[in-house]
C-alpha cells in the first residue's frame, strides 16, 4: 500500500513539474509576443567587404597591419616596392629639365631674330628712301629687302621652336605626374573604416594588376538581412523603424531602420496559382544600423552573429516593453557616450 501511495505522489510531482514548465514557456511566449503592426525575421549582423588591391604588378615591401586590426579611412595598410618607378621618375625629370633648356634656347633665338628684324627694317626703310632719291641702286635696295624677309622667316622658325619646346615640356610634365601617381598608388590605404579580415600576401611576394593584399570588413555599412512574406513586405516602407537583437543577448536591442525592400520575391514556387502558394513568396529586407551608432561602438562591432530583426509595418505601432528596455540608441546632442558597449557583436566570418 505504501509503495502504491509513493508512486502516486511521484506521478503527481511529475505532472505538477510538467505543468510548471509548460506554464513558464507560455508566460515567456506571451512576454515576447509582438503587437499588431510589428513583425520579425531571423538574420545575422553583416557588413560589406572591400579589398586593398594593387593597380600594377609590384613587389610587396611592407605590410603595416595584421588580421583583426581596426583601421580608419586613409590609414596606410601596405607599401609596395617603387624602385623601378622612382628610376622612371628620375629619367622623366631629366627629360623635362632638357626640354626646359631647349625652351630657353628657343626663346633666346626668338629674341635674337627680333633684334635682327628691327635692324633689317631700319636698313630697308633707309634704302627705300635713298632709292627714291636715286642715291642707291635697285640692287642695293633688293639686298636690304631680302635681308628683312629672311630675318622674318627665321623668326617664324624660332617661334615654332619655342612652341615645340613648350609642347615637349607639357608631355614630360604629364609623364612625371603619371609616374608620381603610380608611386602614390603603390601605397595602399584603407578606403573605409573597418577591420582587417584577411591578410592575403606577405612581404616579398609580387602582386599582379588588381591583386588583393587585404580584405577589410567595411564597418561604415553594418546591417541585418531578413526575409518576410509578401503580405508583410508589401506593407513595409523604406525608412521604417526597426530593432535588432542578437542571440547571445536577446534582452537588449539596437535601433535600426529599413534601408531596402526587394522588389522581387526571393523564394518563388514554379507555378504561383493558389493563395497558399502566393503566401510562400518571401522578400529580402535590409535593416541598417545608423552610421553614428556604428561609429560609437566600432571597436566592438563584428559581423556574423545571428539574431532577430523587428520592423514596424505601421507608424502607429508601439514597440513592446521588452524591445524598449535597455535599447541601444544614439546619444542625445551634448550627452555623454554610454560607458558600456552594448551594440550587436559577433565572431568574424567570411561572406
Amino acid at each position: 500500500m505504501a509503495v502504491k501511495l509513493s508512486k502516486k505522489w511521484i506521478v503527481v510531482a511529475i505532472v505538477v513539474a510538467g505543468g510548471g514548465v509548460l506554464g513558464y514557456q507560455h508566460w515567456k511566449s506571451m512576454q515576447s509576443a509582438l503587437p499588431p503592426g510589428i513583425v520579425s525575421g531571423n538574420g545575422r549582423i553583416e557588413a560589406t567587404l572591400v579589398d586593398a588591391s594593387a593597380k600594377e604588378p609590384l613587389r610587396v615591401k611592407k605590410i603595416l597591419v595584421k588580421e583583426g586590426d581596426l583601421v580608419k579611412q586613409g590609414d596606410v595598410l601596405v607599401q609596395l616596392d617603387t624602385v623601378t618607378l622612382e628610376a622612371e621618375l628620375a629619367k622623366e625629370k631629366a627629360s623635362m629639365a632638357g626640354a626646359k633648356h631647349e625652351l630657353a634656347a628657343a626663346k633666346s633665338s626668338v629674341a635674337q631674330q627680333q633684334a635682327r628684324i628691327r635692324l633689317a627694317q631700319i636698313e630697308e626703310r633707309r634704302d627705300r628712301k635713298l632709292l627714291e632719291g636715286d642715291a642707291v641702286s635697285q640692287r642695293e635696295y633688293d639686298v636690304s629687302k631680302a635681308a628683312l624677309d629672311s630675318a622674318t622667316a627665321t623668326l617664324s622658325a624660332a617661334q615654332a621652336g619655342v612652341a615645340a619646346a613648350q609642347a615637349q615640356i607639357e608631355v614630360t610634365q604629364a609623364s612625371v605626374a603619371k609616374t608620381e601617381s603610380r608611386i602614390r598608388d603603390a601605397t595602399l590605404v584603407s578606403p573605409t573604416a573597418g577591420r582587417v579580415l584577411y591578410r592575403l600576401v606577405e612581404p616579398g611576394e609580387v602582386l599582379g594588376p588588381g591583386g588583393k593584399a587585404l580584405t577589410i570588413v567595411d564597418l561604415s555599412n553594418v546591417y541585418m538581412e531578413l526575409f518576410l512574406p509578401a503580405e508583410h513586405a508589401a506593407a513595409l516602407k523604406v525608412g521604417a523603424e526597426a530593432r535588432i537583437t542578437v542571440d547571445y543577448n536577446p534582452t537588449r536591442s539596437a535601433i535600426a531602420y529599413v534601408s531596402f525592400v526587394s522588389p522581387e520575391a526571393q523564394f518563388t514556387p514554379k507555378q504561383v496559382e493558389t493563395k497558399s502558394e502566393r503566401e510562400k513568396l518571401m522578400f529580402r529586407v535590409k535593416i541598417q544600423v545608423p552610421p553614428d551608432l556604428v561609429e560609437q561602438y566600432i571597436e566592438r562591432i563584428k559581423t556574423g552573429i545571428r539574431g532577430v530583426g523587428y520592423v514596424k509595418l505601421s507608424d502607429a505601432a508601439v514597440w513592446p516593453a521588452w524591445l524598449q528596455k535597455d535599447v541601444v540608441n544614439l546619444p542625445k546632442s551634448g550627452s555623454a557616450q554610454p560607458a558600456a558597449p552594448t551594440a550587436p557583436e559577433a565572431a568574424a566570418t567570411s561572406k
